[in-house]
């Protein structure tokens, strides 16, 4: 066969199964954009969740970073070196996150890759079966012994512990991105701490407080820069040896062009205005927003189970036809026959679209 050949064969697979995806663009701020076709839509599937995207200081941050140091860093921060704006962004986001040290990396998924790969290696990963994906291949590449626990079961993850050969490291989202529910981090920071288990964490999508872990585990806090900041990039954060390992070991820190002076400085701001009085304001309305949709989940996250996926898209096509962009998530992101509508929210939202999206998923109910 052909490369051709095959190209259109994988092709034709995907669109037989009706799962063939485009990418849509949007020209505007957000949450608010015109579609190609004119027409003005509220998206709620951004994950954006507190707006800063959009705020003047992290603009603004961005802005003097370009004025600064220009465009791009050139190469990988251990061969050009790291702009000053790095260091005070580690600096950062270690206190926010109550750790020794942090690094930041390109994207969140490479910070999971470099985790994994590092601390994976010749160990057993126990990994919650919902996490994400980044954390799956993060564990293939480790070349590490991978061992799936029952979603949030602690009890599946001691005994998978108890079983290992070795060094064991369990990895889980903090806050998972298909079902906006959070892990049971307590218990599995109680269970690290009583069997030497490394305990890695995925904030990626971490909003509100929740609970930190046991002081007596081993724990690296992965995150992005991309959601709650409203930036581009990852971290890892955790204690200062490990962090330098990290400098020194991982491929998907070590080989790729540094993040860029605007994203980081922007992330810089984001972090600060996170810590203050205004993000403490901004987490109150999102709360309140949440609430509109669904009074006491956990998350910004919120999931609409429809089940079948044809279902699920023609319930996202009429979603739009309002003006409201909620995006179907459908295998394979999600198990067969557990297709979903994934509303996403935001402080930026005002409250009136949130109440029309609500009356809107009331009717499809």
């Amino acid at each position: 066969m052909t490369w051709d050949a095959w190209v259109a064969a994988e092709s034709d697979a995907i669109r037989a199964s009706d799962r063939w995806r485009t990418l849509r663009t949007l020209d505007g701020r957000g949450p608010v954009f015109h579609l190609p076709d004119g027409r003005l839509v509220t998206s709620f599937a951004s994950n954006d969740y507190l707006g800063l995207s959009q705020h003047p200081r992290v603009i603004a941050a961005a802005h003097q970073a370009l004025d600064r140091w220009g465009a791009g860093t050139g190469s990988s921060r251990l061969i050009v070196g790291e702009r000053p704006a790095h260091r005070e962004l580690q600096d950062a986001v270690a206190s926010w996150r109550h750790t020794a040290s942090a690094l930041v990396l390109s994207t969140g998924y490479q910070a999971n890759l470099a985790v994994l790969t590092t601390f994976g290696a010749g160990a057993r990963i126990i990994s919650d079966e919902l996490n994400h994906a980044s954390i799956i291949d993060g564990a293939r590449l480790s070349r590490g012994e991978i061992c799936v626990y029952s979603h949030g079961d602690v009890e599946h993850a001691a005994r998978l512990i108890a079983e290992a050969p070795g060094r064991a490291l369990v990895v889980s989202d903090t806050v998972f991105s298909m079902d906006g529910d959070v892990a049971p981090v307590q218990e599995l920071s109680e269970l690290c701490a009583r069997s030497a288990a490394l305990l890695v964490l995925d904030d990626a999508h971490l909003v509100f407080d929740a609970a930190e872990p046991d002081p007596d585990a081993t724990c690296l806090r992965v995150g992005t820069l991309s959601k709650t900041l409203g930036s581009l990039g990852g971290y890892v954060a955790g204690p200062a040896r490990w962090v330098e390992l990290l400098v020194n070991r991982a491929r998907s820190f070590i080989y790729t062009t540094a993040l860029s002076p605007a994203d980081t400085a922007a992330a810089g701001a984001a972090v600060e205005v996170c810590r203050s009085s205004e993000g403490i304001a901004l987490r109150q309305t999102l709360r309140d927003l949440v609430d509109v949709i669904r009074p006491g989940h956990p998350s910004p996250i919120v999931p609409f189970l429809v089940g079948d996926e044809t279902a699920a898209l023609a319930a996202a096509a009429r979603l739009l036809g309002y003006g409201l962009l909620v995006p179907a998530i459908r295998p394979p992101t999600v198990p067969a026959g557990t297709s979903r509508l994934r509303v996403s929210l935001s402080a930026a939202h005002r409250l009136d679209d949130v109440a029309r999206l609500a009356g809107a998923l009331s009717v499809l109910a």
